[in-house]
């Protein structure tokens, strides 16, 4: 029969610091299939670096190494994991089984990497533990199972995707004889059906139960003995694995990696909440910023829409706070009537304003008494909730008409008296209330009253002088070029030019630019946050990576490939990031909710898209930071890992 295994002068050397160790020093060997060996030697005799080499989770430093006449030296760590996964199966001393899975779970693990069906792996399972006596005990978990229990579960597990290959390191070293004897007499009904079993030992007594006795000492072999009673092996020829197509090879190790990742998480819940916090806070600050950010610009957009459409205004005077602003007199009506005949006005107003007293019966209150012309609501956007603003014969005439702001209407007449047709007293002057003007935000508690301007001219400040001339620019009509043919024309009219312009779309660019100044730099903080949360996230991944160094190792040896490893930590980060910005954004909704209603100081405006973005820069982050903890997970010799402690 030709040689199921074959090394021919196998080195392994390992470099510790400035020492160079030569673990093996030319072996050579051969195993039949279905031989029974025991390899046996003292600590440091390099028997369990040869199982490592034959078990293909060492690769030799020098020499040949065939399994089934197939050279491993060349082979990728992908295709050595194939190996492990497909033809062999590993017995530890420690059992290595994982405390989160069941030991149906744990005996499924092989066929998971080997993209086997849910229903086809757990049948396999149950069948395996029933035919080791562990039928009843197949929903415990590890801690719940005796040492002899735990080994033959592992046994389970070498043998769920065939295992035609079982290697043994000291199946018996941690349990008492009488588990000892049942473990070993399992191990011998496998080599009886067909089982190539190595049994790697320090203890005599387990390698007498061997057909074939190999010493090792100082790297090197010392004896091969067969038992002069031991037959002819008639052992199981590596067989073909079951077709799994790529993809759905692929699809059902995806599905699985996402249970392992919760169940991992589950198993570290402190640690777990602890890497989303950051996530949390940071998930949770953007989203309120950017709502609030919203719900500002929200805000800044009605109060603009207070200020009426495009309006540009002339003041008397070279600039705001101009002491002789009072003595200059030439903005007059007739400027607005001139003003009126241009293509890029769309109205205009005279304003004069005062402040006195209003009275309506007994109550009294100061308020702010503007003197405006027929247009001005329409040039300043203003809407009227009962009534109607007085028109042009009433301007021209001079006649004693109102229109009150909401808040006025509250103070003089409440909620019992209708303001329409009343007459109030303003400085002394007996008007007729024919309008109320809409609450407006942000309007804060003035009082205003508004009459027509000749009406003030005349009967109260004394003078024909304007303090004011308001222009809506029409709407094709950029507000710059208006402003400019305006500043030409007065400048024409009044022979220099004795005013300054205030347009309102300086106002409108100045509040957005503030708004959208003030957003970022609280987006930027926001950011930050989140940048600090992702930080955590890859600084705990890197310590689980360094606990969980033995679960890697496992599921390495029995046969997970570097992308399955990569693969699983990346979800771990993916979920936790996602679980975070869940909660974070439950948490900015809330305080949206407590804080930031419309009428607050400071609104919330949440959208669906910045949810959306949100929970995107959450699986970017998963993907960022978990990188290079699945890398380094991935990249974990599987020798060490299992060896760390």
């Amino acid at each position: 029969m030709a040689d199921l295994i074959e090394i021919v002068n196998v080195t392994r050397v390992y470099q510790a610091g400035d020492e160079t160790v030569t673990a093996l020093g030319g072996v050579s060997l051969s195993i039949e299939a279905g031989e029974m060996v025991a390899i046996v030697g003292a600590s440091g005799s390099g028997k369990s670096t040869l199982m490592n080499i034959l078990g293909c989770l060492d690769q030799p430093s020098s020499g040949s190494y065939r399994i089934g006449g197939e050279e491993t030296s060349g082979l990728s760590t992908d295709a050595l994991a194939r190996l492990r996964r497909e033809h062999f199966g590993f017995i530890f001393q420690r059992y290595h089984l994982l405390s989160d899975l069941t030991a149906a779970g744990n005996v499924e693990v092989p066929s998971i990497y080997a993209g086997i069906d849910k229903r086809a792996r757990r049948k396999r399972a149950g069948e395996l533990l029933s035919r080791l006596g562990l039928g009843d005990r197949a929903g415990h978990r590890p801690n719940q199972l005796s040492g002899g229990q735990q080994q033959r579960v592992s046994i389970a597990r070498a043998l769920m995707n065939g295992g035609e290959i079982i290697l043994a390191d000291e199946p018996t070293g941690a349990l008492d004889s009488r588990s000892g004897e049942a473990v070993m007499a399992i191990l011998k009904e496998l080599h009886v059906a067909g089982h190539t079993v190595i049994l790697v030992t320090h203890d005599m007594t387990v390698a007498q139960h061997a057909d074939r006795i190999i010493e090792m000492k100082d790297g090197h072999l010392v004896a091969d003995c067969r038992r002069p009673d031991a037959g002819v092996p008639k052992g199981l020829a590596l067989q073909d694995p079951k077709s799994v197509g790529l993809w759905q090879g692929y699809r059902r190790r995806l599905s699985e990696a996402f249970p392992m990742a919760l169940r991992a998480m589950t198993a570290h819940r402190a640690r777990t909440v602890l890497t989303m916090l950051g996530i949390v806070i940071g998930i949770a600050a953007v989203v309120a910023v950017v709502a609030l950010g919203e719900g500002s610009q929200q805000r800044v957009l009605r109060q603009i829409s207070e200020l009426g459409a495009s309006t540009i205004t002339a003041y008397p005077g070279k600039d705001w706070g101009d002491e002789d602003a009072a003595q200059i007199t030439t903005l007059v009506p007739t400027d607005g009537e001139a003003l009126a005949r241009q293509p890029y006005v769309d109205s205009v107003t005279a304003e004069v304003s005062s402040s006195g007293r209003v009275r309506f019966r007994n109550l009294s209150v100061n308020a702010t008494i503007a003197g405006v012309s027929e247009s001005y609501f329409r040039v300043n956007g203003r809407r009227l909730s009962t009534g109607a603003a007085f028109e042009a014969p009433a301007v021209a005439q001079g006649l004693q008409l109102a229109v009150i702001d909401d808040n006025l209407r509250r103070r003089l007449f409440g909620d019992r008296d209708e303001p329409i047709g009343q007459t109030i007293m303003v400085q002394g002057v007996p008007v007729v209330v024919v309008g109320v003007e809409a609450p407006r935000g942000g309007s804060g508690a003035g009082l205003q009253v508004y009459l027509p301007y000749t009406t003030v001219q005349e009967r109260i400040v004394g003078t024909r002088a304007l303090q004011a001339l308001t222009i809506r620019v029409t709407d094709a009509v950029d507000t710059r070029t208006a402003e400019a043919a305006m500043v030409k024309l007065l400048t024409f009219r009044h022979g220099s030019k004795d005013f300054y312009i205030f347009n309102s779309d300086q106002l409108r660019k100045a509040m957005q630019q503030t708004a959208r100044s003030m957003s970022l730099l609280i987006s930027a903080v926001a950011a930050i946050a989140l940048l600090v949360g992702g930080i955590g996230v890859m600084n705990i991944m890197l310590v689980s990576v360094t606990e969980r160094t033995k679960e890697i190792g496992l599921r390495v040896a029995v046969g997970a490939r570097r992308a399955d490893i990569m693969l699983q930590f990346l979800i771990e980060a993916v979920t936790v990031c996602i679980a975070g910005a869940a909660i974070g954004v439950v948490l900015a909704l809330a305080v949206g909710w407590v804080f930031g209603t419309a009428d607050s100081s400071f609104p919330m405006i949440f959208s669906p898209a910045s949810i959306v973005v949100a929970c995107a820069t959450a699986i970017l982050i998963g993907l960022s930071f978990g990188f290079l903890p699945a890398r380094n997970a991935a990249r974990l010799n599987p020798v060490d890992a299992l060896s760390r402690e």
